[in-house]
């Protein structure tokens, strides 16, 4: 089935959303950026890969919880909604207040071995991901964007493939990207800009679900 131009246009909303809540500072991208400053950029790698394994066992338990809500209470979407932008606006505050606050961010726990093999780095990820209950709120929340009663068939699995682009792209970028100096450096001089525009867009996402109709 092909997407019409109002499906597309949620799409595009959904794969924006996603773009700032993974690529935002966090548990899994500081971790990965630790691991890709100490160890290189195969282990920071493999670490991405756990994490996004991780983010998509949410992602399927988020998709059929919010496929059978939709099915049944349309009063149980709106408190989705609103728990989802809840959520979204608790973000926004945490960059705010990160960005307000003086000196540099640590890089986060990176304390496995150099010479550890990759699969412990993968289990890392893996178990970072699994054991952060916020990551299902947020999928929560992008399904509840995406996935309006009468959406075609064919959404989901939009959703589902582009955001898995997308998590290879922003997971993948930070391993490659935070094993050089220079960004290393880069980050740490421009951490305060950009987690306040962080806070920005994380803010105007929360409030755009929060008054979202259904």
């Amino acid at each position: 089935m092909v997407l019409d131009v109002v499906e597309m246009h949620r799409l595009a909303l959904v794969y924006v959303a996603y773009v700032v809540a993974t690529a935002s500072p966090g548990p899994s991208t500081m971790a990965i950026m630790g691991v890709a400053m100490r160890h290189g950029r195969p282990p920071a790698l493999a670490l991405a890969g756990g994490v996004i394994t991780g983010s998509y066992f949410w992602a399927v338990l988020a998709a059929t919880g919010i496929s059978a809500l939709l099915a049944a209470f349309a009063e149980v979407l709106t408190a989705v909604k609103i728990a989802g932008g809840i959520y979204l606006l608790y973000l926004a505050f945490k960059s705010a207040r990160s960005a307000l606050r003086k000196g540099e961010a640590g890089p986060g726990d990176a304390s496995a071995s150099a010479d550890a093999p990759l699969a412990t780095y993968y289990r890392r990820g893996l178990l970072l991901h699994l054991g952060n209950p916020k990551a299902v709120l947020g999928w929560t929340a992008i399904m509840s964007l995406g996935l309006p009663p009468g959406a075609p068939a064919s959404t989901l699995p939009a959703i589902l493939g582009g955001c898995a682009l997308l998590a290879v792209t922003v997971f993948g970028g930070y391993a490659l990207l935070f094993s050089t100096a220079r960004m290393v450096g880069v980050y740490r001089r421009a951490r305060r800009w950009i987690e306040g525009t962080l806070a920005l867009v994380f803010g105007f996402a929360g409030l755009r679900l929060l008054t979202a109709r259904i």
